[in-house]
């Protein structure tokens, strides 16, 4: 019974986090300005790491979870990179 109900929870995350993925995508592609566009690109790393951890959960396997990781450090470093060069105009001084 209770491997059914966490089943059932995480196929029904996975739905929602696929569809979340994809208007977060269609925000970056549409957005009016380049701060949604980065905006929209931050929300795409997090929602694809959450992904991967529900994938990695019902799955049960460990590459899942480093690739979560993986993820979380390149989203980090690639939005801090992006407002930077928004703000400034350049990344490295």
């Amino acid at each position: 019974m209770t491997a059914d109900i966490l089943r059932f929870a995480l196929g029904y995350a996975q739905i929602a986090l696929i569809l979340a993925l994809a208007l977060a995508c269609w925000r970056m592609l549409q957005g009016p300005r380049a701060q949604d566009r980065v905006l929209g690109l931050d929300t795409m790393y997090s929602i694809a790491m959450l992904l991967f951890l529900v994938i990695g959960m019902g799955n049960g396997n460990v590459f899942f979870f480093e690739g979560a990781l993986v993820i979380a450090v390149l989203g980090f470093v690639t939005t801090v990179c992006a407002a930077k060069f928004l703000m400034r105009g350049e990344v490295i001084e």
